[in-house]
């Protein structure tokens, strides 16, 4: 008589589980991406995901066990797996309770430069008339102060801010003066092409702890090129503002910008090289948006979406290289991206944000006293389509600014998680929703998905990331790194 039992005696059961919300979408032709309510994702096979759905995973497997640890599956073993879940998902969106964090103020729409692939209608120099008075900044605080954010940060855009400087220095006294009774974390930052900067200006910057924001599009014959000035000086004018700003207030508080125009696609490598030759930790691949002036000179249909990702993949790619001989450098709109995957504290990038962060993550007030309800609902308005204007500051309350149809509607209308296309896609928790850019290109809050430049940048991209942290693992190492710094 046998000591032991047969061997069907020791198998486990058939797993006995029950499924958790969750979407997947094709990654290759062998794998699949899943994702649960709060993001978390694994890749699976067709065989595992049918296994799944089907209730024929085997307890023991890596899969099972894998798949039960991200909250995929619940078992009489993982009955806190729900409530871990709607913790995760409640810290996702924990963002929305403090709206509204950043305000735009536009001082003045007067600009020096004349850049092709502007998102404004700019106005020349001599045209006063169109900056913002003291009046209508005082009402813009008012409305400001209402926001129940405890973080707030003022931003001073343009055309070019220092053309009306003092109009800055009221505001940014004024403000400091309220906050002695509001009491929030106030922040300042000028986005300045810094041709005007001078050492006064910056004495004022380094008393009140404001921070500068530039452009800076790559070496000098692209720079001047994409970014013309009398004088065709503006890279100098930039990279000798750089210098002034680090000399009177410090290396790390003045940070870069670029922007991908048709001449700037077979020099992705040497956009990099310009900013670590400038002491820049990083770079954000920034494509072109359809409004303003670069609509007018058809800029902004220079190249389509397949042409950018191609720049972009090269530059990704460049990078990655770097870091692995050594040279530590960021590319943050992949790092922001790997924070939504790696982690569910959302890092509030307006264009990635579902709800859309029209409002709720950014207001901006116009030089003339229009409220809307984004940087790219002001761009679309000098374009002639106001249908994303919440009010004025002189004659509209902060209910009614924030309570308007013109905010509301497309918020409800828009919000991923329940838009067609958007809802059964895997890709959903990583991305955002931009009703702004669908109205301005197809007259649709939500747009259509299969047309979306929107949607097939940003599902290109986060399958890219993916693709690249399964197959290297120095890649895993270096995107781990970026999403979770």
């Amino acid at each position: 008589m046998s000591k032991f039992q047969k061997i069907e005696f020791y198998k486990s059961p058939k797993a006995e589980y029950r499924l958790l919300p969750f979407r997947f979408t094709p990654l290759d032709d062998s794998r699949h991406v899943l994702t649960n309510l709060a993001g978390e994702y694994l890749l699976a096979s067709r065989a595992t995901v049918e296994d799944l759905v089907n209730h024929r995973l085997d307890k023991t497997s890596a899969s099972y066990v894998d798949l039960r640890s991200r909250h995929f599956l619940v078992d009489d073993d993982t009955s806190v797996a729900p409530e871990l879940l709607a913790i995760k998902v409640r810290t996702s969106y924990v963002r929305l309770a403090e709206f509204t964090g950043l305000h735009i103020f536009v001082v003045s729409l007067r600009c020096e430069h004349s850049c092709p692939y502007c998102q404004v209608s700019r106005q020349s120099e001599d045209k006063g008339k169109f900056d913002m008075s003291p009046e209508i900044a005082s009402a813009s605080l008012d409305l400001t102060f209402r926001s129940p954010s405890k973080n707030i940060k003022i931003e001073f855009q343009g055309g070019e801010p220092l053309l009306n400087v003092d109009l800055i220095k009221f505001i940014v006294i004024e403000a400091e003066k309220r906050n002695k009774t509001a009491g929030k974390n106030l922040a300042f930052v000028i986005a300045t092409n810094l041709a005007l900067v001078t050492k006064e200006i910056l004495a004022f910057c380094r008393q009140h702890a404001i921070l500068i924001s530039t452009s800076l599009d790559g070496p000098e014959s692209l720079h001047n090129k994409n970014r013309p000035r009398p004088g065709g000086n503006s890279h100098q004018r930039a990279i000798e503002g750089i210098a002034l700003v680090r000399q009177e207030l410090g290396r790390d508080q003045v940070s870069a910008l670029m922007t991908t125009t048709e001449a700037s696609l077979g020099q992705v490598e040497a956009i990099v090289d310009e900013y670590l030759k400038h002491g820049f930790s990083g770079i954000f691949f920034r494509p072109l948006s359809p409004y303003g002036f670069a609509i007018k000179t058809k800029t902004y249909r220079a190249y389509n979406a397949d042409r950018w990702l191609e720049f972009y993949k090269q530059g990704l790619e460049y990078i990655i290289d770097l870091n692995r001989r050594g040279i530590e450098f960021v590319e943050y709109h992949a790092a922001t991206v790997l924070a939504k995957m790696l982690t569910n504290d959302d890092p509030g990038f307006v264009d990635l944000m579902s709800p859309a962060g029209m409002a709720i993550a950014a207001v901006v007030y116009n030089y003339d006293g229009s409220v809307y309800a984004s940087d790219e609902s002001r761009m679309l308005a000098e374009m002639g389509e106001e249908r994303f204007k919440l009010g004025d500051v002189l004659e509209d309350s902060y209910e009614a600014i924030f309570s308007s149809p013109s905010l509301l509607e497309p918020l409800e209308e828009s919000f991923a998680y329940s838009v067609p296309m958007c809802n059964d896609c895997a890709f959903e928790p990583f991305c955002g929703a931009d009703p702004v850019f669908h109205y301005g290109l197809q007259k649709d809050y939500v747009g259509r998905k299969p047309e979306s430049e929107f949607c097939h940048r940003n599902m290109t991209v986060f399958k890219y990331l993916i693709r690249r942290m399964e197959e290297d693992s120095f890649v895993k190492r270096l995107f781990t790194k970026w999403g979770t710094r």
